[in-house]
């Protein structure tokens, strides 16, 4: 069955990348119903963005949801970002860091940086600095691009309000973080 899965899933993302939507959803449903998780998953994306089926966000969290609770992570950092918007949900941050955090601790640097945003502003968990630096300078050594550049920036922000030992332990706490594979930060 996991063979199966597997070449069926890789023809859906390959529709689905190429904006064919129908033939995507036709070979994703039937695997999500199986319980597959990146099926679920890119289902669920399909419903949040209204990809070939009108949006809806119900389903997309049922679906993403799904998936996330089965450890796909790219799952759980987008339930994340539905609860920290209120897309399809009520606005509730500490759900969102739940499955922020839960994303982080599997190395997603999206996640680590939205977990380095919450603890900047105090939602869902109390106001850190230590913590957000720790967790944007951990997204930032994870990542590439426009996102290793937004979480830099974003830690170095936080670094001009903190004194040289929130610094030296955000970034012991950092290192640790990274030594024990993101588990129990």
């Amino acid at each position: 069955m996991e063979q199966i899965w597997d070449s069926s899933l890789e023809n859906a993302v390959t529709a689905l990348s190429s904006g064919d939507y129908a033939t995507a959803l036709k070979t994703l449903r039937p695997l999500a119903a199986q319980g597959q998780p990146d099926a679920q998953y890119n289902l669920g994306v399909m419903y949040r963005e209204g990809h070939g089926v009108p949006q809806d966000y119900g389903e997309a969290l049922k679906w993403l949801r799904l998936a996330a609770v089965q450890g796909h992570v790219e799952a759980q950092a987008n339930l994340g970002v539905m609860y920290a918007m209120g897309l399809g949900v009520p606005q509730d941050y500490t759900e969102a860091v739940k499955w922020y955090r839960l994303a982080a601790e599997q190395g997603d640097p999206g996640a680590q940086h939205n977990l380095g945003a919450m603890y900047f502003h105090g939602c869902g968990v109390p106001q850190n600095d230590v913590r957000s630096y720790m967790w944007y300078n951990l997204a930032a050594a994870n990542s590439t691009g426009d996102l290793q550049k937004l979480a830099a920036d974003n830690r170095d922000v936080i670094a001009s309000r903190m004194t040289p030992t929130q610094i030296a332990e955000a970034q012991r706490l950092a290192q640790q973080c990274q030594a024990q594979q993101f588990k129990g930060c």
